[in-house]
């Protein structure tokens, strides 16, 4: 099988490529990504040169970039995105162009190859906040930040697709990831690498907005099950089974590190921040048969030597543009908060 694989330079889709690549040497990956901040060239160094991985550069919203790419394709893979919670709260117009425009433009071009599978990679975030219980894929949807809205926009985009036209789509809708090759503005690989540097962690208001996390690993497994045995036109939550507040992060990280408590900096809240996210995702267990494998304890503690065996990969990102965007962006809600 052919398949084309959108972001595949970013956290998410260079794991999935990788893993994929692995479990199926006969198939052949194009991996189209338009490098912003997030895409890493250094995410691909292993397999970079493999016979059955080509990468093209090139933008989801580039119309003739895409038709070229998908041509030959039998599936699409499509996780690009703009991701940042913080980043969409500052500037949401290019959550909107790549995140709504560019899934567009991509199921267009499914639309005009035949493509036999095209799996639209979401979030859990598009379900908001839940203070009891778990969404299921027949919840409504109530996104809270631009991020959650333009991935929620592109769901629907993408299942309209199916309705209208028969083209065979699938979603898939995650919890939180973590792993190697996060890029470091995310909870864990932030206070990872601040922890080490003996630098402050930022923790929004009181530090108890609850997540499920999942292992990078795991999450890319299930979207490989999705490709594989997904039904057209379905919705699949998939989950971690590991809820856990950022206190709790924190103090994993502080502890494995060897780091004392006095580095937790409490700021002014995210605007919008929803309190818990929470899913059931018996579906994909039970019609495709997938299952997390990676316990939480186990994949935090190896997130935390990936990072400290790889600092040249985090500490030329936290060197260049990253650094002023952050450092601002905290400096204006611990005036604002409490610290």
């Amino acid at each position: 099988m052919k398949i084309l694989v959108t972001g595949g330079a970013g956290f998410i889709g260079s794991n999935f490529v990788r893993q994929y690549l692995f479990r199926h040497p006969g198939d052949t990956v194009v991996n189209l990504d338009s490098l912003t901040y997030a895409g890493n060239m250094k995410n691909l160094d292993d397999f970079l040169d493999s016979g059955n991985h080509k990468f093209v550069k090139g933008d989801i919203r580039d119309a003739a970039k895409v038709d070229k790419a998908m041509k030959g394709m039998d599936a699409v893979v499509h996780f690009a995105a703009e991701s940042h919670v913080d980043r969409s709260i500052e500037n949401a117009s290019e959550f909107l162009l790549t995140n709504v425009i560019g899934t567009g433009v991509l199921l267009e071009a499914a639309k005009r190859h035949g493509i036999s599978k095209f799996v639209h990679v979401s979030t859990d975030e598009v379900y908001g906040s839940i203070e009891k219980g778990a969404f299921t894929e027949d919840s409504p949807l109530k996104p809270s930040s631009p991020y959650s809205a333009s991935k929620a926009s592109s769901d629907m985009l993408a299942l309209s697709y199916f309705t209208t036209f028969k083209l065979p789509v699938v979603v898939t809708r995650c919890t939180n990831n973590f792993g190697p090759y996060q890029f470091p503005e995310k909870i864990i690989p932030l206070f990872i690498t601040n922890a080490d540097a003996g630098k402050k962690l930022p923790i929004y208001g009181d530090g108890l907005n609850v997540r499920d996390w999942i292992h990078v690993e795991d999450h890319c497994s299930a979207v490989d099950t999705v490709l594989q045995k997904g039904a057209p036109g379905e919705i699949y939550n998939i989950g971690g089974g590991n809820e856990k507040n950022n206190l709790e992060i924190t103090d994993m990280i502080l502890r494995a590190l060897g780091k004392p408590d006095s580095l937790k900096l409490f700021i002014e809240d995210r605007p919008g921040h929803d309190r818990r996210y929470a899913i059931d995702f018996s579906k994909i267990s039970d019609r495709l048969g997938w299952a997390p494998e990676h316990s939480f304890e186990e994949a935090i503690n190896s997130t935390v030597k990936w990072y400290m065996d790889n600092r040249s990969w985090w500490e030329e990102i936290k060197s260049g543009e990253y650094t002023g965007f952050y450092e601002k962006l905290y400096a204006e809600r611990i005036s604002r908060g409490r610290s």
